[in-house]
């Protein structure tokens, strides 16, 4: 006998974000099953419904205070299902097994990677960085991954180009997408933009035009979506390194979240792209 302690039981509340996680792990194996049976927009379709699964177990936690370190060990065995075996077995199913045996390293490539990514984030929980980079994610967080790395899946469905079905093409998504996730390459967080208040009603309206869009042309806006994610990477790059620079020179306190505080500002938490505080993102 071990002298590991047995699990506690828990109220409705603390289990709520755990309900969550595993539904998102379950919509992840279901993206795997909708592949083999070559229903591709449901595979697709499964693999977001996870990805918005994980960005609300985390926030019910917090808002509940039901935070746990078991919620917190299956919300990262369930990324790495959901999130790098899931999409990397979709894109095999669809296209990457009829350039076999070739076809299947770059699919192991994008789940490993995937794994890795976990693996670094967990040991790197007890480390805390400045204020100011908490606006920063290192590297392609995994949900993020799993939705650019299906990218060329969503763009078949709005055009009959050959291109984006082609092994090598998706190839290059699977490598690029899997360097980008254990990469040290900052990206944007979100959690903490800053909405100038003559700006607010505008934004609200973008929100509900794009939600407009995304019920009535769901993948021409998702490819859109993805793209303007991907567009905004370099843009990330620059911005951290002027506000490395800044802090090194003193300009920005470590404590300092290096956002200027406006009363004319509302803060404004977009959904979906916790901090690299966030136990619950990887």
């Amino acid at each position: 006998m071990t002298g590991r302690r047995p699990l506690r039981g828990m109220s409705i509340n603390v289990l709520i974000p755990n309900m969550l996680t595993v539904a998102a792990l379950c919509a992840g194996l279901t993206a795997i099953r909708f592949a083999q049976q070559a229903q591709w927009e449901a595979a697709a379709f499964a693999v977001a419904l996870a990805a918005v699964f994980d960005g609300l177990d985390g926030r019910m936690a917090r808002l509940l205070k039901s935070s746990s370190k078991f919620g917190a060990e299956l919300d990262s065995l369930s990324d790495v299902v959901s999130f790098g075996v899931a999409p990397a077995m979709v894109l095999y199913f669809w296209t990457m097994q009829s350039a076999d045996p070739f076809g299947w390293g770059p699919v192991m490539l994008y789940a490993v990677c995937c794994a890795l990514r976990l693996a670094r984030f967990n040991t790197a929980l007890d480390a805390a960085p400045p204020k100011w980079a908490e606006n920063f994610f290192v590297g392609v967080p995994a949900p993020m991954a799993a939705g650019l790395v299906l990218l060329p899946l969503v763009m078949s469905f709005v055009t009959d180009a050959a291109l984006f079905s082609h092994p090598a093409f998706v190839t290059l998504f699977l490598a690029g997408v899997s360097i980008l996730m254990v990469s040290k390459v900052p990206t944007f967080a979100f959690k903490k933009g800053r909405i100038p208040a003559r700006f607010v009603l505008p934004f609200l309206l973008g929100v509900g035009l794009f939600a407009a869009f995304l019920v009535n042309t769901p993948w021409a806006t998702l490819a859109l979506f993805l793209t303007g994610y991907l567009i905004s990477i370099p843009v990330a790059i620059r911005t951290y390194r002027k506000r490395q620079r800044q802090s090194e020179q003193g300009g920005i306190p470590d404590d300092d979240d290096g956002i200027d505080d406006d009363s004319e500002e509302t803060e404004v938490s977009i959904p979906g792209n916790p901090s690299v505080s966030d136990k619950n993102t990887i």
